[in-house]
């Protein structure tokens, strides 16, 4: 039977400095996708914003916090002494990458001391954020909050691994509130890249043709993540669908990079100037304060428009305006930095900086291609559609269209590519993640139809023994007390295989995999619970093994439960009274795989049942 369609589908798109909300109401009929717009304390009281800040403050050494989002920016919480801000962790809910940053990192107190630390900064944000989504949007509603069916979907960056850190995020949310009521679910939608191109492709249908490939390039705060797709459906009155032609990856590469780099830079200067003429204020805070100003973000999110001037100028916390050192570039209390380059200086401070990163995207580009080119040597690339904050920058364009455009690519699969900038890129993960449930909730497809998977998954079970197949040579085996046959042990059976590099094999998002297992009950015996063994692999699957050795590990174990199930459901073998054999039921039974974001399985053990009635 299916599901009763959701009251309401809010859409939370966490990021490494802004968080960003989307919802459509189905209840009422509605399929407007709309976006909370103000937010808690906001500078600009009578303009919107379409995210909140990512960040948190806290007391010195308390555990629960006194701010979030624009409430940790205002000046009593930036200027108070006894307060830590918390910002920038969202790539650390990844334990290698927490491990990689406290390894270099030259001051230890810079980074969270452990996941757990990492885990309650989430916890108390996303705590903020559910009891705000919740004051804002149970208004829309026909019937009380925790009585409507609501489903919270969150996009995830590409480079995030399943297991643990998914679901490790999954379990967080939930602690947090969402999916605290029975109607109420928590789920794990999109990754980022993936809600990009949905977006795009409903808001821009015209641009794209039957069967086109494109790439997008969702860079952002802290990650960016690549996804190359197929565009179908663009005719025939069809709705349109994008076909995944390569596992989606990304980099921990963004803005906020960016903005560390300059923080660093502008520390720099500072402590050259103090070595000259004392400033007398704590410089590591100022530069910080620098950092988040509106002068320096305002700047950085105009860098490379037409009308951009030679400098811009940052104020000096707490230093006094009669300060001044040409050779530092302070005046007045401010620091000059320059931004164009001109017949009197062939220095671009900021250009420095956003190079680094863009350096970065040029190599994930270039492998993106070149998976292509290698797995499709007969077709192009038409689209490179950007997304994301960083995406959104006329520096990054000017230079994504220099390498890439106009026929200046040097690679042979993208000679007539275009680049493209997304429609709403700060909102397109968000709205691209409702945009795609809708199309499901109405033709019962998902507009991203089918996904390539980052590993290999299959199943343990035993195969009857073969003398003559090659396989079976040398494997261990055993006999069946039930039915006395010999038996190959721990087989896998691959069901899930990652694309190779001459042709890529996608996975239906919509339809799932079936698998049929066959169990025996020895007559009398009550237990009737079946566990089967789900394993991955990570090898080409050329190279997967025929049988479970040190190359693939478990999963999980999903059990099957039939204690309610009658025998007379089964089909009883060895029931005339000339079969020699024991007695036995027979049980035959399915179970159902759907593949879900970043190679996530949805495994829906509750609905495993015999295959038919005997």
């Amino acid at each position: 039977m299916d599901e009763p369609r959701p009251d309401l589908i809010i859409a939370i798109d966490f990021g490494m400095t802004c968080t960003g909300v989307a919802y459509a109401n189905p209840s009422v009929g509605s399929d407007t996708i709309r976006w909370i717009q103000r937010w808690p304390v906001n500078d600009y009281a009578n303009s919107r914003c379409d995210q909140v800040p990512t960040i948190l403050v806290y007391p010195t050494n308390q555990l629960t916090p006194s701010s979030w989002g624009f409430q940790s920016e205002t000046d009593t919480e930036r200027q108070a002494e006894n307060k830590e801000h918390q910002e920038w962790f969202k790539t650390y809910l990844d334990e290698d990458r927490l491990r990689e940053v406290q390894m270099i990192a030259k001051d230890p107190s810079d980074v969270p001391s452990s996941i757990e630390v990492v885990e309650r900064w989430y916890h108390d944000y996303f705590v903020f954020l559910y009891q705000y989504v919740e004051s804002k949007l149970q208004m829309e509603l026909p019937s009380r909050w925790e009585d409507a069916r609501i489903e919270f979907i969150f996009s995830v960056p590409t480079t995030w691994k399943p297991h643990p850190t998914v679901e490790r995020f999954r379990s967080i949310t939930e602690r947090a509130g969402f999916g605290r009521y029975p109607n109420h679910k928590s789920i794990i939608g999109l990754t980022e890249a993936e809600a990009a191109a949905v977006h795009m492709s409903r808001e821009s249908p015209a641009i794209f043709k039957e069967n086109d490939i494109l790439i997008v390039c969702d860079a952002g705060g802290g990650t960016t993540d690549l996804s190359a797709l197929r565009v179908q459906g663009t005719g025939g009155g069809r709705s349109l669908t994008l076909q995944q032609l390569d596992v989606v990856f990304g980099a921990n590469l963004g803005s906020a990079q960016i903005d560390h780099a300059f923080e660093l830079s502008v520390q720099e200067r500072l402590e050259t100037a103090n070595r000259v003429i004392p400033l007398g204020i704590e410089i590591e805070d100022a530069a910080w304060e620098m950092m988040k100003s509106k002068e320096y973000q305002n700047a950085k999110c105009d860098y490379g428009s037409p009308d951009d001037t030679d400098f811009f100028s940052v104020a000096v916390p707490k230093l006094s305006k009669s300060y001044r050192l040409e050779s530092s570039g302070i005046l007045d209390g401010e620091l000059r930095i320059r931004r164009k380059i001109s017949l009197t200086s062939r220095r671009d401070e900021l250009q420095a900086l956003f190079d680094i990163q863009i350096v970065k995207l040029f190599e994930l580009i270039d492998k993106q291609l070149q998976r292509i080119q290698s797995k499709l040597p007969s077709e192009q690339v038409a689209h490179l559609v950007l997304s994301g904050g960083l995406g959104n920058s006329a520096y990054i364009q000017k230079r994504l269209r220099a390498r890439y455009a106009f026929g200046a690519s040097s690679f042979h699969n993208a000679t007539n590519l275009q680049v493209r900038v997304a429609p709403d890129p700060q909102l397109v993960v968000c709205k691209g993640i409702v945009a795609d449930r809708l199309q499901k909730l109405r033709g019962g497809q998902s507009v991203l139809g089918w996904r390539c998977c980052r590993a290999s998954y299959g199943t343990i079970c035993k195969v009857l023994y073969n003398p003559n197949n090659s396989l079976h040579f040398g494997q261990k085996t055993h006999r069946d007390a039930v039915d006395g046959k010999v038996y190959v042990s721990d087989v896998v059976d691959w069901f899930v295989l990652p694309p190779n590099r001459i042709q890529g094999e996608p996975v239906s998002v919509d339809y799932p995999i079936v698998r049929t297992f066959t169990r025996k009950i020895t007559y009398g015996n009550p237990y009737r619970v079946f566990p089967v063994g789900v394993v991955v692999s990570h090898l080409d699957k050329d190279l997967l093994p025929y049988t479970m050795n040190q190359n693939c590990s478990t999963l999980c174990n999903v059990q099957s439960d039939f204690s309610t199930v009658e025998l007379s459901r089964f089909k009883l073998k060895n029931r005339h009274f000339w079969n020699m054999g024991e007695k036995y039921y027979r049980v035959d039974y399915l179970i159902k795989v759907a593949l879900g974001p970043v190679s996530l399985l949805k495994i829906p053990v509750w609905k495993s049942k015999p295959k038919s009635t005997y």
